[in-house]
C-alpha cells in the first residue's frame, strides 16, 4: 500500500502481489489530513477487509504522519521515479504538478531532478487561488480555457503578482476564458524557465500530478509550448496516483499490518500532542504596553490645515503606486492640506484621473497649485498623460519625506503593496537601495489577501493582532505555500488573532532576512523611518520593533510618504 499525503491532497494505492491496482482512492485534505487519511483508510477497508499490508507513505505533509503512525517515509521523487521505471519506462522527461510543488525529472544521461524551493507560484494551489480570483474552481477554469482566442502575459512566480495581472485584464475588458487560459501557460512558463532553466526538453515527456491529470488545457498548454506531437507525450491512466503507486512499490519486503491496526493507531492520535508550528512570543503583554507604544508612535505628525480657508501656492505630490494610488497636497511649510489613498483598482490613470477633479472641486480660488510632482510604478505615464512638471524616482520622494520627519534618517523600510524597499543612508547619500525581486509575500497585498480569505476587514484583522495570546511562526515562504501553514495553524486551534500576528512577524522577517539580508540588528543604523501602507498595521511596527530591539520613526502619514515627499521636491 502506498499513501502519498500531499499539501492538498491525500492518495491511497493498495496494490497486488502481481502489480495490479485493486484499490485506488483521492481526496482534498483541506488541511485535515489525520481525518481525510482515515476515511480513505476505512474505505479500503470496506473494499478489500482485513488483509495484511506493507506500507510507505510519502509526500510532503507525509512525514508527520509516518512519524506519527511508525511507518517508514519514502521522499516522492523516489517514490515517483519508482511507478516510472515499473509503467512508463520509456520516459525521458517527467513534469509533475502537485498542490504546492512542481518537479522535472530527466532520464536520459544520468539521472537530473529538479524541484520548486522556496516559491510556489506555478503549482495546484496557485492555479486554485487564480481560479477563486475569476469566480470559479479549477476545473472550471479549465472549461473556461477550452474557449479561449487570445494568450495574454501574467506572472506565474508569485501568487500575488499575478492576481495584480489578471485584475488588470479583467478591469480592461478581458475575457475570462482569454485569462484563464493565460494563467495555465503562465504555469508552463514557469514550470520551464524556473526548473528546467535552459535544459531541452526532448522526447518522451509524462505528465503526472494532480493538475496535469484534470486539467487537460494545462497538459495542451504543455504540449504546444514544448512542440510536443502525440507520440511524445505520456499521459498514464493514473497519472495522479504515480507517487503513491510507487510509494507501495518501495514498501515491499517491509513489515506488513493490517488497516484495522492503521485505523485504530490514528484514532488513538492526539493531534494536541503533534503541533507542527512553533509559537512566538506576544506583540505586547498587557495593555499598558500597547499604549505606551501607540502614544510614542502618535509624536511623529505633520500639520494638518484647513484647505477651504488656505490662500497661496500650494505643492501636488502624486504617488502612484502598484496597487494604490496616493495624493497629498501642502504648503510651503509642509504642512498638509489635502490627501488622498485607494486602490487603482488597476488603472492608475483613472484613479489620478478621478483625484484631481476631487482636488480642483475643493480648492479655493485663492490657492494655486504652483508645482505638481508625480512618482511611483506610474510615474512615466501620468507625467505624460497630465502633464506633470517632474516626475521623480520613488526613492528620492521617499527619502525627501524620511527626512522631514527624522533629520539624519540613516535607514528607511519601505513596505507598500507588492514592493519591498530598503534605503541606507550615509551622509546625505543614498547609499544601497535593496527591493524585494521575484516575491511578494511579506507586502501589503500579502496581508490583505489573508484578511479577506478570512472574511475580516484589513483593519479589523492587524487589530486582533494586538491581543493574541500565541503568533504563529508562518517562516517567510511565499504566499502559497502559507495558505497551507495558516491551514494547520487553525487545525492546531490558533485564533485568528495568532494567525495575523504570525503573518505580521512573518513580514518584517522577510525584510530583513529575505531582502535585506540581514546578519545582525546593528546593522540597520540609529535612525530608522519606516513607511508605506502596511505600516499602518501597528502589528507590524511592533514585530520590527521587538525583532530588532529597536524603537523606529513611523510617520502618521507612513501610507503617504512618497506622496508627501514628492510634493516638497
Amino acid at each position: 500500500m502506498g499513501l502519498d499525503v500531499g499539501s492538498t491532497t491525500v492518495k491511497l494505492v493498495i496494490m497486488d502481489d502481481n502489480g495490479a491496482i485493486i484499490y485506488q482512492n483521492y481526496q482534498r485534505h483541506y488541511a485535515e489530513t489525520i481525518k481525510h487519511t482515515k476515511e480513505l483508510l476505512i474505505n479500503a477497508y470496506k473494499q478489500i477487509g482485513n488483509r495484511p499490508l506493507t506500507v510507505m507513505i510519502t509526500g510532503s505533509a507525509g512525514l508527520a504522519i509516518s512519524s506519527w503512525l511508525g511507518i517508514k517515509h519514502v521522499q516522492e521523487v523516489i517514490a515517483c521515479n519508482q511507478a516510472i521505471e515499473r509503467f512508463i519506462p520509456q520516459t525521458d522527461v517527467a513534469i509533475e504538478l502537485g498542490g504546492e510543488d512542481a518537479k522535472i525529472t530527466f532520464f536520459r544521461g544520468g539521472l537530473d531532478q529538479r524541484m520548486n524551493g522556496i516559491c510556489a507560484g506555478g503549482t495546484g494551489a496557485f492555479i486554485d487561488q487564480m481560479a477563486t480570483l475569476l469566480g470559479t474552481d479549477s476545473l472550471g477554469l479549465n472549461e473556461l480555457a477550452k474557449r479561449y482566442s487570445t494568450i495574454y502575459p501574467v506572472a506565474a512566480r508569485c501568487g500575488v503578482f499575478a492576481k495584480t495581472d489578471i485584475q488588470v485584464l479583467l478591469n480592461e475588458g478581458a475575457r475570462k476564458e482569454d485569462v484563464a487560459a493565460s494563467v495555465f501557460q503562465a504555469v508552463v512558463y514557469q514550470t520551464i524557465s524556473g526548473l528546467a532553466c535552459g535544459k531541452s526538453i526532448t522526447g518522451h515527456v509524462a505528465f503526472l500530478g494532480g493538475p496535469l491529470h484534470f486539467l487537460s488545457e494545462l497538459r495542451q498548454r504543455f504540449k504546444d509550448t514544448l512542440k510536443l506531437n502525440d507520440h511524445q507525450v505520456l499521459f498514464p491512466d493514473r497519472a495522479q496516483f504515480f507517487v503513491a503507486i510507487g510509494a507501495a512499490l518501495a514498501s515491499r519486503g517491509s513489515s506488513a499490518i493490517n488497516l484495522p491496526a492503521l485505523i485504530r493507531r490514528l484514532e488513538d492520535l492526539d493531534i494536541s500532542d503533534h503541533h507542527e508550528l512553533s509559537r512566538l512570543q506576544p506583540l505586547f503583554n498587557n495593555v499598558d504596553e500597547l499604549d505606551s507604544f501607540r502614544q510614542r508612535h502618535e509624536a511623529h505628525k505633520v500639520t494638518r490645515r484647513d484647505l477651504a480657508s488656505f490662500a497661496g501656492d500650494c505643492f501636488l505630490g502624486l504617488d502612484a503606486g502598484s496597487t494604490t494610488t496616493k495624493a497629498v497636497l501642502i504648503d510651503e511649510e509642509g504642512s498638509l492640506l489635502y490627501s488622498f489613498y485607494g486602490n487603482n483598482t488597476g488603472s492608475p490613470l483613472s484613479s489620478a484621473l478621478n483625484i484631481l477633479k476631487d482636488l480642483y472641486r475643493r480648492l479655493p480660488s485663492g490657492a494655486k497649485i504652483a508645482k505638481a510632482v508625480v512618482t511611483g510604478y506610474g510615474e512615466g505615464l501620468l507625467k505624460a498623460a497630465l502633464r506633470f512638471d517632474v516626475g521623480e524616482v520613488e526613492t528620492i520622494a521617499h527619502y525627501t519625506a524620511a527626512q522631514f520627519f527624522n533629520p539624519g534618517v540613516d535607514l528607511i523600510l519601505d513596505i507598500g503593496g507588492q514592493d519591498m524597499k530598503c534605503l541606507k543612508i550615509k551622509d546625505g547619500v543614498i547609499e544601497n537601495i535593496m527591493l524585494n525581486e521575484a516575491c511578494s509575500s511579506g507586502c501589503g497585498s500579502f496581508i490583505e489577501t489573508f484578511g479577506h480569505s478570512l472574511n475580516i476587514p484589513v483593519q479589523d484583522f492587524a487589530e486582533l493582532a494586538l491581543s493574541a495570546d500565541k503568533p504563529v511562526d508562518l517562516g517567510t515562504r511565499c504566499t502559497v505555500f502559507m495558505n497551507s501553514m495558516v491551514k494547520q495553524a487553525q487545525k492546531e486551534g490558533a485564533t485568528v488573532g495568532d494567525i495575523s500576528a504570525g503573518i505580521a512577524y512573518s513580514v518584517i522577517k522577510n525584510a530583513l532576512f529575505k531582502v535585506m539580508k540581514l546578519r545582525k540588528a546593528e546593522d540597520l543604523g540609529e535612525k530608522i523611518v519606516v513607511q508605506g501602507g502596511t505600516f499602518k498595521n501597528d502589528a507590524v511596527l511592533r514585530s520590527l520593533e521587538l525583532i530588532t530591539g529597536k524603537e523606529v520613526v513611523r510617520p502618521n502619514i507612513a501610507h503617504l510618504m512618497g506622496a508627501f515627499g514628492a510634493a516638497l521636491i
